[in-house]
């Protein structure tokens, strides 16, 4: 009886006058991590068969055997029931053997006019591209999810950061849909990037192509390809559509990461501005109190294990000459842990900014300290007359009275500022003090892409309607 290693070594090696030692076995085998690339190999296999029948390379009744094993073989699959072996390195020569199996010779026709070069970077875009697909509509659920949550919050004032220290009056609904804008980017760059995936390897065979009357066309057709890879050397050694969605992923991920950053910092109990829900946080093993925001401080985490992965395929494909090389195996566990991480990060974090409960008198409170106003003074100066450094040197001046004094801009009297500025007393009117207000600052950004709340609604809008377009 033939033996399971028999069969593999039947495969590709009777050029060889000794097996494989089981370590090497181990070494260079790929099955454990690629077989869940079986569904689409059998895919794009049925795809291939019916070409071979419809340009007459295989006969019927052997593209008739080749479609009934297939069917049992992904039933057992799909049921858990397939019997993986490492002696046969892979996914390809598993479903193969299987094949013949149950088959017979027609099992055997199955590989002709490809190579297993082309075989898998064909299942590996089908697999992308499918992923791609999913990873698109979390996407625009996390970006729907911030919108939601931004939507009663046009309004709501909280401080403005640069360097973390306060600098202007925002509102949260403009900082929440800060992170909408990189989430779209994110969209646009991922539906661009399927677009290279969505191109045809099969038939490019080895390296060279195949003498066989194929038709890729046709291939294409059947398996929903928008392209054919155009040259036989590069279908077979690309992996740039695999290192384009990895980028793109590190991209998505930095994105949350930074939004992470944000959600840590304002749960802490000293800023206070939002709270998350129990079930996204842990405690403390000694401290009673403790409620820590170990989500957001994963996707932190987790960002530089998928920006790894960016570094390690670039750092596979940078030495190889064309075409196939044994390196591309290396090629899946780094997509493969950057979709996973990616999908379930995408998730879980759109769960919990639902949830987010919001604090506005802690927000407004902070904002009405670090003299966030400031700049309003020196903007109600320029406009009437003043140069804006001159401005900017007398309400700096100002500030630092208020810092002596302990107290804000708003807690000054007319006359103090008057005071304070002889240079210019005769242009501060009672009004200046609605430019001093929170809202009279916001309200003031009155521009698109600015953060008074009219603009807020209307980029809210703009939002929500790409929703459906991006």
């Amino acid at each position: 009886m033939t033996s399971q290693l028999d069969k593999k070594v039947e495969a590709w090696s009777a050029r060889f006058s000794e097996p494989l030692p089981e370590l090497v076995q181990r070494y260079t085998a790929s099955v454990f991590f690629d077989k869940r690339l079986a569904l689409v190999d059998i895919e794009a296999s049925l795809a291939h068969a019916t070409m071979l029948a419809e340009c007459a390379i295989i006969c019927l009744d052997d593209f008739n055997d080749i479609k009934r094993g297939m069917t049992q073989i992904r039933g057992e699959i799909e049921r858990g029931e397939f019997n993986w072996q490492i002696a046969l390195e892979d996914v390809h020569l598993n479903i193969e053997a299987r094949l013949t199996t149950l088959i017979g010779d027609a099992g055997k026709r199955l590989h002709t006019g490809r190579s297993r070069n082309d075989q898998i970077a064909t299942d590996m875009r089908l697999w992308l591209r499918a992923e791609i697909d999913q990873i698109h509509k979390l996407l625009i659920e996390m970006r729907r999810v911030l919108i939601e949550l931004a939507e009663p919050h046009v309004a709501t004032i909280l401080p403005g950061f640069t360097h973390l220290q306060v600098a202007q009056p925002v509102t949260f609904g403009h900082h929440l849909l800060a992170y909408v804008e990189m989430l779209t980017r994110d969209s646009e760059r991922l539906l661009d990037c399927r677009k290279r995936v969505n191109a045809l390897p099969l038939g490019s065979a080895a390296l060279a192509g195949t003498s066989y009357p194929i038709n890729r066309q046709r291939v294409a057709e059947l398996l929903g390809f928008n392209q054919l890879c155009a040259n036989s050397l590069d279908a077979v050694s690309d992996r740039d559509f695999i290192i384009e969605f990895v980028s793109v992923a590190s991209l998505i991920m930095t994105h949350l990461s930074r939004l992470s950053e944000e959600l840590v910092f304002w749960m802490n109990p000293r800023v206070a501005f939002i709270d998350l829900p129990d079930r996204f946080c842990t405690g403390s093993s000694i401290m009673p109190q403790k409620k820590n925001p170990d989500i957001p401080e994963l996707v932190r985490g987790k960002t530089g294990r998928v920006n790894g992965n960016l570094i390690a395929l670039l750092t596979i494909v940078k030495g190889q000459p064309l075409a196939y090389n044994k390196d591309n195996q290396e090629d899946k566990e780094p997509l493969f842990d950057t979709v996973d991480t990616l999908v379930d990060t995408l998730r879980i974090f759109a769960d919990m900014v639902a949830g987010i409960q919001v604090k506005p008198e802690a927000m407004r409170a902070a904002a009405l300290q670090g003299y966030a106003t400031a700049t309003d003074l020196a903007d109600y100066l320029v406009k009437r007359g003043v140069p804006f450094r001159d401005a900017h040197e007398a309400v700096a001046h100002t500030v630092r009275i208020c810092v002596e004094r302990s107290c804000n801009l708003t807690d000054l009297t007319l006359d103090e500022l008057r005071n304070i500025l002889p240079a210019h007393v005769a242009l501060i009117e009672p009004d200046v003090f609605s430019y001093l207000t929170l809202e009279g600052s916001v309200a003031s950004r009155q521009h698109p892409g600015g953060t008074a709340p009219e603009q807020v609604q209307q980029a809210l809008n703009v939002a929500r309607k790409a929703l459906y377009t991006t």
